[in-house]
């Protein structure tokens, strides 16, 4: 599919989220038995039948910086097993720990990581977990990062449903004073189990709805970060080395390829990344578009960032697309004390 017949597509998404419309079917009747029989075969054989404890990386990092009487920036995920760093065994090791003890570094402050993905979780279930960052314990925080879609497309959920979830999480964090960086759907034709025909449908299935979530995040005053590529050529060419042991999460090496994409755009967003890094560099194809082509391309390079830009043009609104140039996250991220390593229980087939 072509960058602009994606565009197409993920805004009919998107505008079928806005306004209460049906889904928007991604296979024919004449291949759904078919498809219905490779998502039980790959149901079968990705995971291996291991439900691993998710360590639990909620705490405080940087201790190095506290500085007495100034607050530390608050950080939180929110969305399903990737975002809760399912896959690996040490609390370090999850994007959640990753992302703060960047974050930490790049501000010279302390942060704090909250955590409420959940493993199986698709996009309706954002609700609640918005609902516990507003009304938990600690204050409003200063960024959340969502990652979700992945079951969404596994569960064959309406894609105009799932934007619709995303795009009103999207809006409530941001009305209550968060930045919002969203990780959109991957790319899950590179999972090895997956035969054909089910690996090109799943590809094309959830390129849209990264796309389409692009629309939808950016609309509501969020940022994206592209996720489908990273788990793509990279992942292809490295299997053994980026996939977990259960061949569907991503390994350590993995997660950390992934926060190394996303604390670019997480930085920015607090205003913490240099000025001239900003504007839009033409060496690099970036610039502004229209939301609907930036979704597009976004959704098939890795860790491309849309985020708004004019709120109308001649074809709606526009976004800038930038390509930042990853940074590197610690190598071993420390440990938060005083937090104890609690198991999430998974909802679905596939975390």
């Amino acid at each position: 599919m072509t960058s602009m017949s994606r565009a197409r597509v993920a805004r009919r998404i998107a505008a079928g989220a806005a306004y209460g419309g049906g889904g928007i079917g991604l296979a024919g009747a004449a291949t759904v038995g078919l498809l219905l029989a490779e998502v039980q075969l790959a149901r079968r054989q990705v995971g291996n039948g291991v439900r691993p404890r998710v360590p639990s990386a909620e705490g405080r990092y940087g201790h190095v910086y506290d500085v007495p009487g100034e607050a530390p920036l608050f950080l939180t995920l929110l969305g399903d097993s990737t975002a809760a760093g399912q896959g690996v065994h040490r609390a370090g090791q999850t994007p959640g720990a990753l992302l703060a003890a960047g974050l930490s570094a790049v501000a010279e402050r302390p942060v704090v990581l909250r955590n409420v993905a959940l493993p199986g979780a698709q996009s309706d279930d954002l609700d609640r977990q918005v609902g516990l960052v507003l009304t938990g314990p600690d204050q409003i925080p200063d960024i959340c990062v969502v990652m979700i879609g992945a079951n969404d497309v596994t569960h064959r959920m309406p894609p105009t449903r799932s934007v619709r979830h995303l795009s009103a999480a999207v809006r409530r964090l941001r009305t209550a004073g968060a930045e919002v960086v969203v990780g959109t759907c991957p790319d899950l034709g590179t999972i090895e189990p997956v035969q054909q025909p089910l690996r090109w449908l799943a590809r094309r299935a959830s390129r849209q709805l990264a796309a389409a979530q692009t629309i939808g995040t950016v609309e509501q005053g969020g940022r994206t970060v592209s996720l489908g590529d990273l788990l793509g050529p990279e992942f292809a060419a490295n299997p053994r080395e980026l996939f977990g042991p259960d061949n569907y999460h991503p390994s350590a090496e993995g997660y950390a390829t992934a926060a190394m994409a996303l604390l670019p755009t997480v930085c920015a967003a607090l205003g913490l990344w240099p000025a001239e890094e900003e504007r839009p560099d033409a060496s690099r194809r970036e610039g502004f578009l229209p939301v609907a082509r930036a979704a597009a391309e976004a959704a098939s390079e890795a860790g491309t960032e849309v985020t708004a830009a004019m709120p109308t043009g001649p074809r709606g609104p526009w976004a800038l697309l930038k390509r930042r140039r990853r940074r590197r996250v610690p190598e071993t991220a420390p440990t938060p004390v005083d937090t104890p390593d609690r198991p999430r229980t998974p909802l679905g087939d596939l975390g």
